[in-house]
């Protein structure tokens, strides 16, 4: 049901509309939504290393975090490059504009030694960097099983 308030036939069949056409506006944002749905896993850090479990309360992570990683093989990587450990302090000087406050996090596979963990530690102490926390995987807490469930076998002794 129109209404018009000009009486006065211009002869033109198309008549202007006050009408927003919203047909673009969501082509617009469903392509944006498929290009950060595509976006978002890449930039996460994915190296592959078996992290070791821990029942701690999560901490909230910043929006950008840094990633410190020492692979099996001992290789130390900044992100997703790896770093020779004369360069981990100046790699990481690099990234983050100087801001040594900020909060450094260590992800070391489980089977690294615990003394090439305190040796990378301790370069970044020695640069500079002071807040360091270390990455695990969220375990459950052994009081917390459920009853039905059977305990993990202990590991055998070895001789």
């Amino acid at each position: 049901m129109g209404v018009t308030f000009n009486d006065v036939d211009d002869g033109d069949d198309f008549g202007e509309t006050h009408e927003i056409n919203v047909t673009p506006f969501i082509d617009v944002i469903l392509v944006l939504l498929i290009i950060f749905m595509v976006a978002a896993p890449l930039s996460t850090v994915d190296l592959p290393i078996d992290l070791p479990t821990s029942t701690a309360t999560p901490q909230k992570k910043p929006d950008k975090p840094t990633y410190v990683t020492i692979k099996p093989d001992l290789a130390v990587a900044v992100g997703e490059t790896f770093v020779k450990r004369v360069d981990l302090v100046r790699t990481l000087d690099a990234s983050g504009e100087g801001n040594k406050d900020r909060r450094i996090f260590l992800r070391a596979d489980r089977t690294v030694p615990y003394g090439e963990m305190m040796e990378v530690l301790e370069l970044l102490r020695l640069g500079g960097y002071l807040k360091v926390a270390l990455v695990a995987l969220e375990g459950v807490p052994e009081g917390a099983q459920q009853a039905g469930s059977p305990a993990p076998a202990a590991p055998a002794a070895r001789p």
